[in-house]
């Protein structure tokens, strides 16, 4: 006992009397430190990984708090950046950048503030194959937050085969390892959610389990609330503990092809439309591209539920992919199609060329078929198995791919039916 009262703390000097218990250095003999001054310890660590794990940008420093707008890239910095990975979509590339921007502001408000600003989700609009997803990984790529892509195909309402709303959360926390306060700031990307539009008009008694239902259950999560996240999936390991995850800062961006949206929103101009004023407003719309002019009435007309859409405010479409758009994705982009293929081949010490005329049948093939730009890749490949397949033996240093080349391997893929023009 008289030796106790010699120990202190080698940090705030304090006796071992006056602390609970006194931790012995495990090198050091005599050096010693007490409880407070580790329960101080492990506060000021938890406080530094908070803010160090949860920051923004790939540009910010450690210890500089999350909130610092300094680190968030402008509206144009992230358009800019958007260019160099997808052709065209200038609309829809200025809505992402702006909407991204405003949200990670709205994380650096004070909390003390007396003006709440409101989550800005967003809903994209265009057909397959015009860079939804590409969008939304690329943003994610740049601000460097947690970001996953779900497909709510698979989601249905609690209790039936399928997968649980909470899922979408799952994979979020998996993303950012488990870092709760990190994932609550991250990006959900939800694909197809066309899929789970209202079956009918009207609302019905019967259960709508793969549609109504599951718009349901995605308010509370686009809106923002505190959800229990089983953190290994729900229906296999019912005995695991819940992860309480906060919505309220995680941005939700949703897409759809809308596939035969185009006819009302059609229906809607034309009634809007009477008297001598008819011709005038005809003429000025573009009827190549009604999807320009989506509106909230087209979505709800289309099935998705009035309070789902509410909380989707940002609504924007992404045109078409012409000839000339199609053409610029398969060289244009930092990550363009021919530019991996040119990236195989060299691996293999082989120098891959691609002639114009062989790129511009590529464009035939896709823009007949209507394949968009994620057809490119399938053509492409079924172009390139054979020489993937023959050239790593070989002593080949050069390929150049011909108009001629291009025709054979489609004409024997079964797509001879495209004429040689």
């Amino acid at each position: 006992m008289a030796k106790r009262t010699i120990q202190k703390c080698s940090f705030c000097g304090r006796p071992a009397d006056m602390s609970e218990v006194m931790i012995p250095s495990a090198t050091e003999t005599g050096t010693y430190i007490c409880a407070e001054c580790a329960d101080q310890i492990h506060e000021l660590l938890a406080n530094y990984r908070h803010e160090t794990s949860a920051g923004i940008g790939k540009s910010r420093k450690a210890g500089e708090k999350d909130t610092n707008l300094e680190s968030i890239p402008t509206p144009k910095e992230i358009k800019e950046f958007l260019d160099r990975y997808v052709i065209g979509q200038d609309s829809a590339k200025r809505y992402l950048s702006v909407a991204v921007y405003n949200h990670y502001k709205r994380l650096g408000q004070p909390q003390d503030d007396d003006v709440d600003i409101e989550k800005s989700n967003i809903i994209m609009v265009g057909p397959t194959g015009t860079g939804k997803t590409l969008l939304a990984k690329t943003i994610a790529r740049l601000l460097d937050v947690p970001f996953t892509i779900v497909d709510a195909t698979v989601l249905t309402q609690a209790g039936y085969v399928g997968e649980d709303i909470e899922s979408l959360l799952t994979r979020l926390l998996q993303v950012a390892d488990y870092d709760v306060k990190r994932a609550e700031r991250g990006i959900v990307f939800i694909d197809e959610i066309d899929k789970i539009a209202r079956k009918g008009d009207n609302p019905s008694i019967t259960r709508d389990v793969s549609g109504e239902g599951v718009q349901q259950g995605l308010l509370k999560l686009l809106e923002g609330s505190i959800v229990n996240v089983p953190p290994q999936g729900g229906r296999k390991h019912p005995e695991q503990h819940m992860i309480p995850v906060d919505t309220k800062n995680i941005l939700f961006i949703c897409g759809g092809a809308f596939d035969g949206i185009e006819k009302k929103i059609a229906h809607r101009l034309n009634t809007h439309t009477v008297g001598y004023s008819t011709n005038n407003q005809k003429k000025r719309i573009d009827r190549e591209n009604f999807l320009e002019y989506v509106a909230p009435q087209d979505l709800k007309s289309f099935g998705l539920i009035p309070e789902i859409i509410g909380r989707l405010p940002i609504i924007t479409h992404l045109d078409p992919l012409d000839r000339d758009a199609l053409r610029k994705v398969l060289t244009e982009p930092k990550n363009a199609i021919t530019r991996q293929y040119e990236k195989l081949f060299k691996m293999d010490g082989v120098k891959l060329t691609f002639e114009p005329e062989a790129l511009d049948k590529i464009v035939d093939v896709a823009v007949e078929y209507k394949l968009g730009a994620r057809g490119l890749r399938g053509i492409v490949e079924e172009i390139m198995m054979d020489s993937m397949f023959e050239i790593p033996k070989s002593k080949t240093k050069k390929f150049n791919v011909t108009r001629d080349y291009v025709i054979e391997k489609l004409a024997k893929a079964r797509l001879d039916t495209i004429n040689d023009q």
